[in-house]
């Protein structure tokens, strides 16, 4: 992530758009191959395989896992923008060719599923993973920039110890699996709505989305995989509201740098915000996130 968004595009000769081009590719086969291997020992290593089958599962996780597909089309569109321009093609080429990255690499996820027992391919799924691709898009094509920002943050939940077979054992499972531990933003720069450039250029309003209570798919279940009771939890959908920075908008010289805040901006700054938790109501948070 690092290496593609400090990745610059310039006026180069055709035979070097050629050489970076095949770098990139290369580049990007070994990088994917290796997220599937480590996809493939994380989620369908334990499952048996089957016949390329389709799955309905629009109703499951609160939409949760809709979304979550709907950001990381977003997160790789942006990424393979960025380093496509790395290749010396012209910006429109690499609006299409990387942007559609994330789908391109989705599909393959899906495919994955499609041939496991415990899954399928799902519809839903690629329809959020098309949403997300024309989200980065559109916008690039639009405005030459991203003034709208799928973010992302995470932290522990109390579920996942009831049934870790399903929301992870470990931290690192739990980031992927346990959907009560995750929340998606749809964050917005002021500034480059209004035109107005000044000292709270960096400044955003974000509006995320997340659930609670639950410990199954479509509905809990009552025991886990070792025959254990697990606690009956109402399953409830979060809404926020609060504020968050573009780091990106942040003035700074040092090329490491800016790559690095552009990389950490994908991820939610802690702010003060209102949660409208559907079960328990409104909620004030000193550090929404």
């Amino acid at each position: 992530m690092l290496f593609s968004f400090s990745l610059k595009s310039q006026s180069l000769d055709s035979s070097l758009v050629k050489k970076r081009t095949r770098i990139l590719l290369g580049t990007e086969v070994l990088g994917f191959s290796g997220m599937l291997y480590g996809l493939d020992k994380l989620w369908y290593s334990d499952y048996p395989r089957s016949k390329f089958h389709w799955f309905n599962d629009n109703n499951e996780w609160l939409q949760m896992d809709k979304v979550g597909h709907f950001g990381t089309a977003y997160y790789y569109g942006w990424m393979g923008y960025e380093a496509t321009k790395w290749t010396g093609i012209s910006d429109k080429k690499a609006i299409w060719w990387g942007g559609t990255a994330g789908f391109a690499f989705l599909t393959v996820i899906e495919t994955l599923d499609a041939f496991s027992a415990e899954w399928g391919a799902s519809p839903g799924d690629l329809i959020a993973n098309t949403g997300g691709t024309f989200m980065f898009i559109g916008q690039q094509l639009a405005w030459g920039e991203q003034r709208l920002i799928m973010k992302f943050s995470h932290k522990p939940s109390s579920y996942a110890k009831y049934r870790p077979e399903a929301l992870g054992a470990s931290y690192t499972e739990q980031l992927f699996k346990d959907y009560n531990a995750q929340t998606y933003w749809l964050s917005g720069n002021i500034a480059s709505f209004t035109k107005k450039e000044g000292r709270l250029s960096f400044l955003n309003i974000a509006l995320g989305y997340s659930g609670d209570g639950m410990t199954g798919g479509s509905s809990n279940p009552d025991f886990n995989a070792l025959g254990e009771p697990i606690p009956s939890f109402q399953r409830a959908r979060q809404f926020y509201l609060s504020l968050d920075a573009d780091l990106s908008k942040i003035p700074v010289k040092n090329k490491f740098l800016k790559s690095t805040l552009k990389v950490i901006n994908l991820i939610k700054v802690p702010f003060p915000g209102i949660e409208y938790h559907t079960v328990e109501g409104l909620k004030w948070n000193w550090l929404a996130y």
